[in-house]
């Protein structure tokens, strides 16, 4: 177990469930989620990375599955980047099916090295979500049905 990010998962999680507005706090709760999963369901350590992790590989289907939703809605950046991430988790599954000779280690580094930048995105989400609210006292979490973002108050008589 790798400590250190469990210990940056754990404190980016709560930073976002106390601190985040709506997509920092889902987000943060679905990839939490996520983390403990995969690590429910991981094979004997001395097997790990052989084979396709198929548990692995569904848990972090579903997790794109699910931060699409919230990237297009969100009014954020750091959902997009994440969606793309854990994208490119998906396809490091989806290269080690069709090739399964590609080195086990990097079928390792290609599930493992976006989990640092997905729990900061997060994390940075939650502070600039912060840091609206404190210099305009409201930010808007989500878009709105058309798409667009809120244009803003009417504008007054021009006369």
């Amino acid at each position: 177990m790798n400590y250190p990010f469990v210990a940056l998962l754990a404190l980016c999680t709560l930073y976002a469930l106390w601190a985040g507005g709506g997509p920092e706090r889902i987000g943060a709760a679905v990839y939490g989620l996520s983390v403990a999963a995969s690590h429910l369901i991981l094979t004997a350590h001395d097997q790990r990375w052989l084979n396709v992790e198929t548990g692995v590989f569904i848990v972090d289907v579903v997790t794109f599955l699910a931060f699409v939703p919230i990237a297009l809605r969100a009014d954020r950046f750091w959902p997009l980047w994440v969606s793309a991430f854990l994208g490119l988790g998906v396809l490091g599954h989806l290269a080690r099916l069709v090739g399964p000779d590609t080195f086990w280690w990097a079928y390792a580094v290609v599930l493992t090295i976006w989990s640092y930048p997905i729990v900061l995105l997060i994390a940075l989400g939650t502070f600039l979500h912060r840091r609206r609210l404190a210099r305009h006292g409201a930010d808007r979490s989500w878009v709105s049905s058309s798409g667009r973002s809120d244009p803003g108050p009417p504008a007054g008589p021009t006369g």
